[in-house]
């Protein structure tokens, strides 16, 4: 099997899941997110992934949410999707993104159980099976691999790349060097990816080790200040990255890290407050109490006065 060819350049967005006053899937407000980040200059979108709440999702859903992707997207933009869980549902997963068209799909970790580096990359094996739709492996939690174990992936065609949500930047770097070392025509062309919550933080250090390309969940409630932080960091510009950094970025990030699962539902309670319908989050997230939504809107409010004024002296 020939490796596929794969395009994911710019800021890769990854939509949220909307859902009803009762938690069901809005396929119509969907929509609207969907276009909205193509129109904000996302590079491509990966749906029904961590941001997306892919753990809450149905596989009905998952392939309904791709369905609606693909005909709002219309070929403008690569339209990824998430799969995971249990060896056998991740090849299910895998099977109907190929049938579903998606361009390619994010590979999470595995659910419940762990296994030595050697499972692990035979869990992707068995996920992959005989599909040759691109792969991204996501590297973080019980699915993490070690240097020698990652380069393993380099065997199986349809895997393009690897996505970092461990946030060990030796290990990483241990990782890239030793996937870019191997005796392998693929190696030069393998992809990696910053996956970490909030990336922007990370960007730089990440960028420094060959990680150029991060996803952003800001792009969600706040793309254009998610749109001037991924050209300043590519143009080296360390006077917006360090502004955006110090007046945005990591006043969310504290917010951010007050309660597990903010990562999804503090974006969706921004996304809210910028008028979107993207509605709740299903258990086991929760939202944000009134005091922290009040402290989340300063923040953007913040946010985008600082974009101005970094707009304002270029």
């Amino acid at each position: 099997m020939a490796q596929p060819h794969v395009e994911l350049e710019g800021l890769l967005a990854f939509p949220l899941t909307p859902f009803t006053h009762d938690l069901d899937l809005d396929l119509d407000a969907f929509a609207e997110t969907v276009e909205g980040h193509v129109a904000a200059g996302a590079g491509a979108l990966f749906i029904a992934c961590g941001t997306g709440e892919f753990s809450a999702l149905t596989a009905d859903e998952q392939a309904a949410l791709l369905r609606r992707a693909r005909e709002v997207v219309a070929g403008r933009v690569p339209v990824w999707v998430g799969a995971g869980g249990g060896a056998a549902t991740a090849r299910a997963g895998i099977a109907a993104a190929q049938e579903g068209n998606a361009d390619g799909v994010l590979l999470l970790p595995p659910y419940l159980v762990s296994g030595p580096p050697s499972g692990l990359v035979d869990h992707v094996r068995y996920a992959v099976n005989d599909t040759d739709v691109p792969v991204v492996v996501y590297h973080r939690s019980n699915g993490a691999f070690t240097p020698r174990s990652a380069v393993k992936l380099l065997d199986i065609p349809s895997v393009v790349g690897l996505k970092d949500g461990v946030g060990d930047v030796e290990l990483m770097t241990r990782v890239v060097t030793s996937i870019r070392s191997a005796k392998s025509p693929r190696a030069g062309d393998f992809l990696f990816f910053n996956g970490l919550p909030t990336a922007e933080v990370s960007a730089r250090a990440y960028k420094a080790i060959g990680v150029a390309r991060y996803s952003s969940a800001v792009h969600c409630f706040a793309p254009e200040i998610a749109m001037r932080f991924h050209g300043a960091l590519a143009a080296g510009d360390d006077k917006a990255v360090d502004a955006l950094l110090a007046g945005f970025y990591l006043p969310l990030v504290a917010l951010r890290d007050e309660t597990p699962g903010f990562a999804v539902s503090l974006v969706k309670a921004a996304a809210r407050l910028r008028g979107d319908r993207v509605g709740g989050v299903r258990p086991p997230l929760v939202e944000p109490d009134a005091e922290q939504v009040e402290r989340l809107e300063k923040i953007v409010k913040d946010g985008y006065a600082l974009l101005s004024a970094l707009e304002g002296v270029r």
